[in-house]
């Protein structure tokens, strides 16, 4: 008799500096670190959770990028935004990092996406990105988070930019965006009608100026999309 096949998945290996962002940002976040506080140095942090000094400074720097806090030559790193409490709801603190880093490349690939959708797409392609955001549209207005739906749009504008690799490296980056996608989305959900309402307006925005054809104002939009979501991630609490 056969022994029974397992189908096992090798256990995910999280990132030091991700590890460490993601704790720092919980006490951010819990209100451990308040605004203006100041960080432990980084001597202090490298033997409280026992790693090295690069990986500090990289999570500091991640930290920095992302707007969470400021480092001030000479004198040390400050607590500078405290985001939503709410955001651990939606994904690990260690995975957090990860998904913010998305945004660099989806700025790269998907504003150029925008450009050449808005100058190449066809009749049928442009129909299909205003199927995808009526959806999103119809998800919000349901209650749900939208993320699937709201993927599919971003996929569409990809695939109206008339090359076959834009959307297949939208697909590779798949797993990462849902995680993106959900943090803001989710948060988007749990905020003011005001804050839903944004979110509508800046797909609707791609989505007019990819029908206009004005390929400049379609990587414009598509860029602040972007960079509002992310915003919508690390955000201040008292954001509508």
């Amino acid at each position: 008799m056969n022994d029974a096949m397992l189908k096992l998945k090798p256990a995910r290996r999280e990132r030091l500096a991700d590890v460490l962002y993601g704790q720092i940002l919980e006490q951010i976040t819990s209100g451990q670190l308040v605004e203006g506080a100041k960080l432990p140095s980084e001597a202090h942090i490298c033997r409280d959770f026992q790693v090295s000094r690069p990986v500090v400074r990289e999570a500091l720097m991640r930290l920095q990028a992302d707007g969470l806090v400021v480092s001030r030559q000479g004198i040390g790193t400050f607590v500078k935004s405290r985001p939503s409490d709410k955001l651990t709801d939606f994904a690990a603190s260690a995975e957090i990092a990860s998904y913010l880093r998305a945004f660099e490349p989806r700025l790269a690939l998907e504003t150029e996406c925008a450009r050449l959708a808005a100058m190449r797409r066809t009749k049928a392609q442009l129909n299909q990105i205003g199927e995808a955001l009526a959806a999103l549209e119809g998800a919000f207005e349901r209650g749900e988070t939208g993320w699937e739906e709201d993927f599919a749009f971003h996929l569409a504008v990809a695939g109206a930019a008339g090359n076959e690799l834009f959307p297949r490296l939208l697909q590779d980056l798949r797993d990462i965006m849902r995680g993106s996608m959900r943090m803001a989305l989710g948060l988007t959900r749990q905020g003011s009608q005001e804050r839903r309402r944004r979110v509508i307006e800046e797909h609707r925005k791609i989505f007019t100026a990819i029908s206009s054809q004005d390929p400049d104002l379609a990587r414009l939009y598509m860029r602040f999309h972007l960079t509002e979501s992310r915003a919508r991630i690390t955000g201040s609490q008292g954001e509508a």
